[in-house]
């Protein structure tokens, strides 16, 4: 394909990354870059019968007009960065001066937000992602080895958590795990202790968050996987069989491998979900013991007090995470496409 056409033919793919993605990146880590103008003040005094008194208050309109004059705000540079609320820069070097021993820091290192929403967020994508591949690849080979009349149902019944918006699933869950709901009532049974909570215990509140996350992500793995189980050569399997190998044999020296691409490929679609997870936490009313980067963003941009700037910068440390994470799938991915080219 000559270049004039192979550029005709991507410019509208590539205008849409631009306008839709390029873009909005960028205008984020402008906005990160600035902070709010602070309010301007006027002072008045007033006179009465008894003295006189001078009053502060916030002058609305040199305020508006400051705004208005630049609507980005006062340019703080990445000062928001290595704030209290982000990096905490000062903070961590304190902590590291004063600490008595390396639990000691990284427990001073959990109180400021950003790290201990870190600390959620990487456990959670490293103990949700695996899971669900594994999950997902033992329910795709169990239903591959189904009856026909029973394949139908049971798809269905295993794809109900995809289908199920996460915001609902999460609040059902909820309910459920509730005192008063099924799973709560079950277990306070179960362990004879009517005060038992999932809700009140951190420990039992990020259990309760992954095992969601495993049973909402476990459909796609396992619709990727039994896609894939469907290209398996027949006659390698057979092959297989008559030299003697096991089922688990099969699976281990022909299935995986077969299906290790998709493998990748799922790792990195759950990678990017579970480092932004999200819905969970809400759905849960988890925010006092578990937080997320998205969940910092979130908050940033509700309430009386909107912090562009904060939601701005936690959203480019999430962004640059996300890249950390998928570097070396990625890398991974490029090595094995090069020595296939070769």
């Amino acid at each position: 394909m000559k270049h004039r056409t192979f550029f005709w033919f991507i410019l509208p793919s590539l205008a849409a990354m631009i306008a839709f993605i390029a873009l909005p990146l960028v205008s984020v880590v402008i906005q990160s870059m600035h902070v709010e103008h602070e309010q301007i003040m006027s002072v008045t005094e007033n006179c009465g019968p008894f003295g006189c008194k001078e009053e502060v208050s916030v002058d609305a309109e040199a305020t508006a007009a400051l705004r208005a004059e630049s609507p980005l705000g006062r340019f703080n540079g990445l000062g928001t960065y290595f704030d209290r609320g982000h990096l905490a820069s000062q903070e961590v070097a304190t902590a590291w001066q004063e600490r008595t021993s390396l639990g000691d820091f990284f427990s001073r290192l959990y109180n400021l937000p950003l790290y201990k929403a870190i600390a959620f967020t990487l456990t959670y994508t490293f103990i949700v992602t695996p899971l669900v591949i594994m999950l997902g690849l033992a329910i795709a080979l169990g239903v591959n080895r189904l009856a026909p009349a029973l394949k139908g149902p049971t798809i269905f019944v295993s794809l109900l958590p995809m289908i199920v918006t996460p915001l609902i699933g999460s609040l059902i869950l909820f309910w459920m795990i509730d005192a008063q709901g099924i799973i709560g009532k079950s277990l306070q049974w179960i362990f004879d202790d009517p005060e038992l909570s999932l809700k009140a215990s951190p420990t039992l509140t990020w259990i309760t968050l992954m095992v969601y996350g495993v049973w909402h992500g476990a459909p796609f793995a396992f619709v990727v996987f039994y896609a894939g189980l469907q290209t398996v050569s027949s006659e390698t399997l057979e092959a297989a069989r008559i030299d003697g190998a096991t089922r688990w044999q099969q699976v281990r020296y022909v299935v995986i491998p077969h299906l290790m691409p998709l493998a990748v490929f799922v790792s990195l679609i759950q990678l990017m979900d579970n480092f932004r997870v999200f819905e969970p936490i809400i759905g849960f009313s988890a925010q006092a013991n578990a937080s997320s980067l998205s969940s910092i963003i979130f908050t940033d941009l509700r309430g009386d007090v909107i912090r562009f700037n904060s939601a701005a910068a936690t959203s480019v440390i999430t962004i640059i995470g996300v890249a950390i994470l998928l570097s070396p799938v990625l890398i991974r991915t490029w090595r094995d496409f090069k020595g296939k080219a070769v």
